[in-house]
């Protein structure tokens, strides 16, 4: 999770309280109606898919799949794509943060960038044996089953 620092943390009390007072009105009213809700309540009710990786693994995953165009938005254009990709990740996505607390993404953006640099090639191998172990226990286990 992203330290605070003195200057941010009146702005962080504030969003603390308005995400509280969301949870708050939420488990008073099932039908809550959104449209009555500020932005920064929609978002908390807006549903995300969990990962078990964290921020940096959450990003080689996906660079992967946009660098070898298993997933893309426009496959023409490099640039727009990688754009798509990342805010595609920022907003329904959330990764395993400190104390294994899912933790939302506010940018992704650096992780992309490192997974395109020379000195992160070790790390990327890495991550992709394991994926190759994940991906090959489910196969073991096809074939048995």
């Amino acid at each position: 999770m992203k330290k605070i620092t003195f200057k941010e943390l009146p702005e962080a009390v504030a969003n603390l309280y308005g995400k509280i007072e969301c949870i708050e009105i939420l488990l008073k009213e099932k039908d809550c109606k959104i449209k009555n809700l500020d932005e920064a309540r929609i978002k908390i009710l807006r549903e995300k898919c969990s990962s078990s990786y964290n921020k940096s693994d959450l990003a080689q995953l996906f660079y992967i799949l946009m660098d070898e165009k298993i997933l893309f938005f426009d496959d023409n254009n490099e640039k727009y794509n990688r754009g798509k990709i990342q805010l595609f990740v920022e907003e329904n996505f959330t990764y395993m943060g400190d104390g294994g607390l899912q933790t939302s993404i506010d940018t992704i953006s650096k992780q992309f960038s490192e997974c395109k640099g020379f000195i992160y090639k070790e790390k990327q191998i890495k991550f992709l044996d394991n994926i190759l172990r994940i991906f090959q226990k489910r196969r073991d286990k096809l074939i048995d089953w």
